[in-house]
């Protein structure tokens, strides 16, 4: 194995602003950011998005109709269609 190739592992803080949730996990990125977090110093990082905010994972996203594009086309221009000319 090559020696100072491979980035540098070690555990950061992702705060998601949006929730209001905290998450302790290895990554590489690169911060200037520090913050102490359960007693010792970690590099800071933070999101507008994650999985404690996002509506796929919250189940707070819409439902669309369930019919296909075809029917929902015709319902709201299928009159102009039909018409007798």
């Amino acid at each position: 194995m090559k020696p100072d190739i491979h980035p540098y592992y070690r555990p950061v803080v992702f705060h998601d602003t949006a929730a209001d949730a905290w998450f302790k996990i290895g990554s590489t990125i690169k911060t200037e950011r520090t913050i102490e977090f359960e007693g010792e110093v970690l590099p800071y990082v933070t999101l507008d998005v994650s999985s404690k905010s996002h509506v796929y994972y919250t189940g707070k996203q819409k439902e669309f109709a369930k019919e296909g594009s075809a029917a929902r086309f015709n319902k709201r221009y299928g009159t102009f269609f039909t018409r007798n000319k």
